[in-house]
């Protein structure tokens, strides 16, 4: 009997043994695209018989693009109070799990890629203790990294090669869902132990890693495995016995109160080995333990209000909420222990007061050690590649792939489909009937389309996945699914049987040519590092559409183990997914594959909003199919925390190139002025937040559409224009010894008076996010009264070859144009107001080229998160500002009291306003650095937290 041979297993081969022939002769420099050509016909010369089981084009575009994967260097800060350095060379001379994990690795990323991840893991390793060295001590840190962007590969790596140095207890806390959980396991279980686990059926089947390095001697002890029911149990912790000199233990286990409880009475009560004085709970001397706390933000934040005395002494007989109470025990079981966070939304951790503790429990989880912020390869798809990066007028090239949806809610006198607010028994009927809305038909259809193009790419063996998103109700959940599975059952049935087929056909050719043709023209074109590909026409997709529709699953993911699919044990089957779920899709969980999603839930949380991105992550070859349906207010609130998330990312850079502990960053995060960063319950302020605007640039990009306002808004800007008096029209400053030029009205040396009176006079939409003139306003006199923001530079700029508006007499302006982002009826918005270059505007020629010189700094150390292949040539927002505010000792002035107003008029027909409508006026302000921590009150009550931002998660 002949073994069928595994096309994707025969391609996999082709590309690492090409790999190596090109390592193996590179001479210096990149590998070019004819040597990777080269190489792949060596291949298959030396095995002729693999020429007609692979796809010869996508291995070369594979290869093209590992090799042409750039990622830079991790940024740290740290604090070394009682670390003692201790991994050199020689201590990993022999680390038997690292070197299997990294050739298992070596089979799918890039040498550059495993390169990286090897640099970061060591620094990370390094920054724990030797777990050799006795105790006591602990260390606790934290790893952010990008969302989907790997996180997991990264802890596993760390335990590896923790195993490797001498920890022996290894706990993985997965999330709050068995879901989760196994998903988890099953990767460790291919990553690290090398086998399946399995409890009943004796040795489970070796996998992963285990195929590289199966020695018994090094095979790891599990406590717990992949089943729904393999969480910590009691009756395994009855079997289990554990000794100092044996091989590590892992355990993978839920952020759950019965679980955790079980654990810790597990660790005092069987492993613990010292007893001491009556009262006091025993401790674990002879096993080091490192703990990993995935997605470290989700549940284990203490969410009650810890009181501090007069002398800042935290309140011992505290009550920490249940999870981070029992992680907290048993850290403090061992004496010898590491605490390692991981997540992409650090912001609850940040919040954790960094003096917090408790008699019974220890310390609380602020990342007093280190935080780690991890670069992401240039391949990664992340939010500034998805919703656009704030620089230039507009965010910068946003991938043209977001869908809006608007026919979601009430409509023809019917409550709607999926309206924004519904109960848990809310029935999803469209226009009255038993049907999808037109928004959920096409995105199945762009599903279809997208598996058919992967398909003719080469790429059907591997997976592929839709997500619905829309209701955290699992009974409305399980409405939708039979709606969906419905609705494809249907497609497949009338291409099957040539009945009533015509019109699906039609309505997929049409979708394929006004959305896919031009939609993967514009990415390959505007995107080229993203992958080229062959042209494939309608007829090819119609040929292969019918095996797609045959293949389609569907899956309602609730929390279960049940609903992981093990991609593992089907691999090459080209699994079709269509997920539909609610909050368990929120975080965590992946879904090979992902090509499109349709997202109704809305939140305003940094951390809830970003974790539900589900799309970002790698998309090799496939990207341009790539579709993202969402409500107009979700494509918002997704742009605006992405230029808040990158703007904090930017902010740790220049910390950790200062030297900053966690603890400065922590203030920086803690005052930043937006303030739906996380739940307010996890900011730990009940009422009151302390918010600082120094460092920060705020700018309208929503405005009210009402003439009313609009025109009371032209009043203040008249008022400040008048009381600012005679302007300067020669607008230019150095650059490189070039000179830069604005065109438009200049006033420096202005008081902060008129600005405040400006900010007090403003008003904004209510939606507008960052924008509260009266906050600004307070603050501005708060720093005024200690010196710093009393002389500001005042431009209002040009917009172009638009007729001038006279907003006094001799200023006159043209007016600017900012493209609407979407269409909403009660405000215009837009992508993004100032320019970088406009904030340089008050630096002289020394001072722009320092703030140039750091923004590289940054564009080297993270190249997934700027987009350009090349280095920038404008400086930054946060380089400008810091470099303002703070200078460079001995080569740049700090001035902490200048700070810089940018002031626009838009066309109002561009916006989209009725006939007569005043211009609209727009401004940005760019708030210099300052050491001075001074800070303004912003007072909110639960009611409002709640009405505006939804409930604590």
């Amino acid at each position: 009997m002949t073994a069928t041979i595994d096309s994707g297993e025969v391609t996999r081969k082709v590309v690492v043994i090409a790999q190596n022939l090109l390592e193996d002769s590179r001479t210096g420099g990149g590998i070019t695209v004819a040597a990777i050509v080269e190489a792949v016909d060596d291949v298959l010369a030396m095995k002729p018989a693999w020429a007609s089981l692979v796809d010869r084009a996508a291995i070369i575009d594979e290869l093209v693009r590992r090799n042409s994967t750039r990622i830079g260097k991790p940024t740290v800060l740290v604090d070394v109070q009682g670390h003692i350095p201790w991994l050199d060379s020689k201590r990993k001379g022999d680390w038997r799990y690292w070197q299997r994990y990294r050739e298992w690795k070596e089979r799918d990323l890039s040498n550059a890629v495993v390169e990286a991840l090897d640099e970061s893991t060591d620094g990370i390793l390094e920054l724990l203790e030797d777990p050799l060295r006795e105790g006591p001590w602990d260390r606790r840190g934290l790893v952010v990294g990008h969302v989907q962007s790997g996180k997991t590969a990264n802890y596993t790596g760390l335990i590896c090669k923790a195993a490797d140095a001498g920890y022996k207890i290894i706990i993985v806390l997965a999330g709050l869902h068995n879901n989760l959980r196994a998903q988890t396991q099953m990767r460790l279980d291919e990553e690290f132990l090398g086998f399946e686990t399995k409890f009943d059926l004796g040795d489970g089947r070796v996998i992963g890693v285990g195929e590289i390095d199966g020695d018994p001697e090094i095979r790891p002890n599990f406590a717990t495995t992949r089943a729904e029911g393999g969480d910590f149990s009691t009756k395994v912790a009855r079997n289990l016995g554990i000794k100092p000199e044996q091989r590590p233990w892992l355990f993978v286990v839920k952020k759950n109160k019965t679980v955790l409880e079980r654990l810790l009475g597990w660790i005092r009560h069987h492993v613990a080995d010292y007893r001491p004085e009556a009262g006091e709970a025993p401790i674990v001397t002879k096993l080091p333990l490192l703990l990993i706390d995935d997605e470290a933000d989700h549940a284990s934040v203490d969410t009650g209000n810890q009181e501090f005395d007069e002398d800042g002494k935290p309140d011992p007989e505290h009550q920490p909420t249940v999870i981070n109470r029992l992680i907290r025990q048993i850290l403090k079981s061992f004496d010898r222990s590491a605490f390692v966070g991981y997540t992409a939304t650090p912001f609850a951790n940040i919040f954790i007061h960094e003096r917090g503790k408790t008699d019974r429990e220890g310390p609380d989880l602020f990342p007093s050690s280190f935080i780690v912020n991890l670069s992401a390869p240039s391949n990664y798809v992340g939010p500034a590649r998805v919703f656009g990066q704030a620089r230039g007028d507009e965010n910068g090239r946003p991938l043209p792939l977001i869908r809006q949806v608007n026919d979601h809610g009430p409509r023809d006198g019917h409550p709607g489909w999926m309206p924004n607010k519904h109960q848990p028994g809310h029935v999803p009927r469209f226009s009255g009937a038993d049907d999808l809305p037109p928004s959920l038909v096409e995105a199945i259809d762009a599903f279809l389309l997208a598996c058919s193009v992967r398909v003719l790419r080469g790429q059907g063996t591997q997976p592929s996945s839709m997500l619905v998103h829309v209701t955290r109700f699992n009974a409305v959940q399980s409405s939708v699914a039979r709606q969906v599975e419905q609705h494809v059952r249907q497609i497949r049935q009338r291409l099957t049987r040539n009945v009533d087929h015509e019109r699906v056909l039609a309505r997929l050719e049409s979708l394929w040519e006004r959305d896919f043709v031009p939609t993967s023209r514009a990415v390959i074109e505007e995107f080229p590092e993203l992958g080229q590909h062959s042209p494939v026409g309608w007829a090819d997709v119609l040929g292969v559409l019918p095996d797609v529709l045959a293949d389609i699953e569907f899956k309602t993911i609730n929390g279960h183990a049940r609903d992981v699919l093990d991609y593992a044990d089907r691999a090459g089957q080209g699994v079709k997914v269509i997920a539909i779920g609610g909050d368990k899709l929120a975080r965590g969980l992946t879904l090979e594959g992902l090509s499109v999603s349709y997202f109704l839930r809305a939140t305003r949380m940094y951390d809830t909003l970003m974790q539900m991105g589900r799309w970002f992550g790698y998309r090799p070859g496939y990207l341009d199919l790539c579709r993202m349906y969402m409500t107009a207010d979700l494509d918002e609130w997704f742009r605006h925390v992405t230029d808040a998330s990158e703007e904090l990312r930017a902010e740790f850079d220049l910390m950790a190139e200062r030297g900053a502990t966690p603890r400065e960053y922590g203030l920086k995060v803690q005052s930043h002025p937006v303030l739906m960063v996380t739940s307010k319950l996890k900011m730990r302020s009940a009422r009151d937040l302390w918010l600082s605007f120094s460092g920060d640039v705020v700018e309208t990009v929503t405005f009210p559409r009402d003439p009313r306002i609009l025109r009371t808004n032209l009043g203040v800007l008249e008022t400040l224009v008048r009381e600012m008096g005679e302007s300067v029209t020669d607008i230019q400053q150095l650059r490189d010894g070039k000179p830069q030029t604005w065109n438009g009205h200049l006033w420096e040396g202005v008081s902060h008076d008129p600005v405040v009176s400006f900010l007090e006079g403003y008003r904004t939409h209510e939606a507008a996010h960052k924008v509260n003139g009266a906050l600004m306003a307070e603050f501005i006199r708060g720093m005024a009264a200690a010196g710093e923001l009393t002389s500001w530079t005042v431009a209002l700029l040009a917009g172009g070859q638009q007729e001038a508006y006279e907003v006094s007499p001799g200023t006159a302006i043209e007016l600017a144009k900012r493209s609407p982002r979407g269409t909403q009826a009660d405000r215009y918005s837009i992508g993004r107001l100032l320019s970088p270059r406009d904030e340089t505007l008050d630096l002289d020629d020394a001072a722009w080229q320092a703030a140039l010189a750091e923004t590289r700094r940054a564009w080297a150390a993270d190249p997934a998160r700027l987009q350009d292949a090349e280095p920038p040539e404008q400086p930054s927002g946060p380089a400008i500002r810091r470099i303002r505010g703070l200078g460079i000792p001995g080569k740049i002035d700090p001035h902490p009291e200048r700070g810089l107003l940018l002031l626009y008029l838009l066309d109002p027909a561009v916006a989209g306003l009725e006939a007569g409508a005043p211009p609209v006026v727009g401004f940005g302000i760019s708030f210099p650095g300052s050491k001075s921590g001074n800070k303004v009150k912003y007072a909110v009550n639960n009611v409002l937290w709640e009405q505006e931002y939804g409930p604590a998660s």
